[in-house]
């Protein structure tokens, strides 16, 4: 699992990158449990507070970068 701390230390392009990844991931885990082919069930919720980490440091930096701006 990722550390949030880890996260925010990385540029927008690396979040980008792991999001992606990440939701990649995700689409083979949900075809693997379709097909009862899961080998570890808990690699699903680790997936997703991942990407919601990521989405949420985004959010965060996207407002900040709002109000210096405005």
């Amino acid at each position: 699992m990722a550390d949030i701390e880890d996260l925010r230390t990385k540029t927008d392009d690396q979040l980008t990158n792991e999001l992606t990844e990440l939701k990649r991931e995700q689409y083979n885990l949900r075809f693997q449990s379709a097909t009862n082919q899961l080998e570890k069930p808990s690699r699903i919720r680790e997936v997703r507070r991942n990407i919601a980490q990521i989405k949420t440091l985004q959010n965060e930096r996207a407002a900040k970068a709002a109000a210096e701006k405005a």
